[in-house]
């Protein structure tokens, strides 16, 4: 009996296997579909509480919602103009930069010349090229793009699910077989989503602000293009904030010299160590319960799936797998390997057991 219980375990477990592999590819196959409705569903989670916001001010609903639109319409067409201008222009620049980058180098190559250190011009561009920085950056934000083409689709799909927002915490409860709205953790997560998306918001705001004005003072030309990278890739973790600086710092560096590079470096890192050391765990506490390792795995995986728009909501992503898995007694050793703090979970999981048990008891006692 023992044997035949492991062998119909095993059959169990690549039974499961299948189905995920199955579903992520047809996932991955639907994404043109899939990533504008994700897209839809955190948009709609930051547009909530200003909506909130704007009934308390007696605002109908309706009316609120169609100012909040029409605001994000114009912003996203503006944003979309700007960067296309910008980035048409830049390419125009090119072999202007590239010259001034040869320039720059010149001094360099021949120091190292004296020691017979050969190095050609052309090498030089091969690794140093701000084009190829730039280029690297637009790929990510082409993707980006492409889902904002279905902006009439999106804006579409956010004002239902705006005008819904009141009872989806019900429908997550009966979702989840959870007709008594016993599941804390269902109120907990959409809590959680819903903080980090706002406060990531206006972190990544505040940070463009202060990179699009210090890269004005600096002098580094289209300062509001890396302003408005810094602020979409900042929601990138662990990387996006990197990324977003390397085009600006090469520019600087073939404008200005190495001093303009590191000030414009140091402009970057000063301005993500405060934000993410200081103003993100000041507000957002113990954040939302994922590990470092985890952060980072879930942005090549989500990138991976659903490409830039999967690397810019690889965490809420996947709160909501973890989420999934702490509703069922079978998924809650994968939650607990995507917690950051096992003591606290352990401890939380206990204490949920005991009330349900001390729960049971009673109505046992009653019947």
């Amino acid at each position: 009996m023992k044997g035949i219980h492991q062998s119909s375990m095993a059959v169990r477990s690549f039974v499961v296997m299948a189905c995920v592999v199955i579903i992520l590819a047809g996932i991955k196959t639907a994404s043109p579909i899939v990533v504008p409705f994700v897209l839809s569903a955190f948009l709609a989670v930051i547009c909530n509480p200003v909506i909130t916001l704007m009934c308390r001010y007696k605002l109908p609903k309706w009316l609120a919602i169609i100012l909040l639109m029409g605001f994000i319409v114009l912003m996203s067409l503006w944003l979309t103009s700007l960067v296309g201008s910008s980035i048409n222009e830049f390419s125009k620049q090119m072999p202007v930069y590239r010259a001034q980058l040869v320039e720059q180098f010149a001094w360099i190559l021949d120091k190292l010349q004296q020691f017979n250190i050969h190095i050609s011009r052309q090498k030089v561009l091969e690794y140093f090229d701000p084009g190829m920085a730039l280029s690297m950056t637009t790929n990510m934000l082409s993707g980006v793009g492409n889902v904002m083409a279905n902006l009439f689709l999106i804006i579409l799909t956010i004002v239902f699910m705006l005008l819904e927002s009141n009872d989806l915490s019900k429908k997550a409860h009966l979702a989840l077989d959870d007709p008594e709205m016993r599941l804390k953790q269902i109120d907990r997560f959409l809590q959680s989503v819903n903080q980090y998306m706002m406060i990531k918001t206006l972190v990544s705001i505040a940070t463009a602000i202060i990179v699009g004005i210090g890269l004005s003072i600096i002098g580094v030309d289209y300062a509001l293009l890396w302003a408005v990278i810094a602020f979409l890739f900042n929601y990138i973790p662990n990387i996006g904030s990197i990324i977003a600086a390397i085009p600006a710092v090469l520019l600087a560096f073939v404008q200005f010299g190495p001093a303009a590079a590191g000030v414009t470096a140091g402009l970057y890192l000063g301005t993500n160590m405060v934000m993410g050391n200081v103003i993100e765990p000041k507000f957002m506490g113990r954040g939302l319960g994922l590990s470092t390792l985890v952060v980072f795995l879930s942005l090549i995986f989500w990138g991976w799936l659903l490409g830039s728009v999967g690397m810019l909501l690889s965490v809420p992503l996947t709160m909501v797998v973890k989420i999934g898995l702490e509703s069922s007694q079978s998924g809650m050793w994968l939650a607990i390997l995507l917690a950051d703090n096992v003591d606290d979970k352990l401890s939380d999981s206990s204490m949920e057991n005991h009330k349900q048990d001390d729960t049971e008891q009673i109505s046992e006692q009653e019947k």
